[in-house]
């Protein structure tokens, strides 16, 4: 198994995730905050797949899929184009409403497609190369490319946990 494919296998999975958080929920689950303040289904589904474009989209000096694939105005949140959820308050949350699950996990499909592609084509050498300095030690283009799977599976997973709190008749199958 090359680098590649074994990146490709793991950014599948939280797309893979949302199609059992997403499957016949409802609006009432989709848009619940637990508590008033904690983060949504909706939300959570969101911030994974903005998160993961913004950043490989930097990555691969290319527009995001966000805004070249029609995505921002499907989904018509009441969120600058800008916005991918880093810092979000309560209010912010609430923001996030979707007319429809399916349009959720559209844009994370559609998201972890680009991401597959662009990563398909890099070179073991381009993996390597440091992309951020900031960080001690410096962050290579590979590790910023796992932290946004990370990122996503972990905010799928809190998905999952949130439509189970909120929906006792729903369990995944994990």
């Amino acid at each position: 198994m090359t680098p590649q494919e074994l990146f490709e296998d793991a950014a599948r999975r939280p797309s893979e995730v949302a199609e059992h958080v997403l499957r016949g929920i409802t609006p009432e689950v989709l848009h619940a905050m637990p508590g008033g303040t904690a983060n949504s289904v909706a939300w959570l589904v969101w911030h994974a797949a903005r998160q993961q474009d913004v950043q490989v989209a930097q990555l691969a000096g290319t527009a995001e899929v966000w805004t070249t694939e029609g995505w921002s105005g499907r989904l018509d949140l009441d969120v600058p184009d800008s916005a991918m959820g880093f810092g979000d308050g309560p209010e912010d949350v609430a923001r996030i409403r979707v007319t429809s699950p399916d349009l959720l996990r559209g844009y994370l499909d559609a998201v972890v497609e680009r991401t597959v592609a662009y990563v398909h084509g890099l070179t073991d050498a381009e993996l390597d190369d440091v992309v951020d300095r900031s960080w001690t030690p410096p962050v290579t283009r590979g590790a910023r490319l796992v932290s946004t799977v990370d990122d996503a599976a972990q905010h799928l997973g809190q998905a999952a946990y949130v439509r189970g709190l909120l929906d006792g008749d729903w369990s995944g199958p994990f």
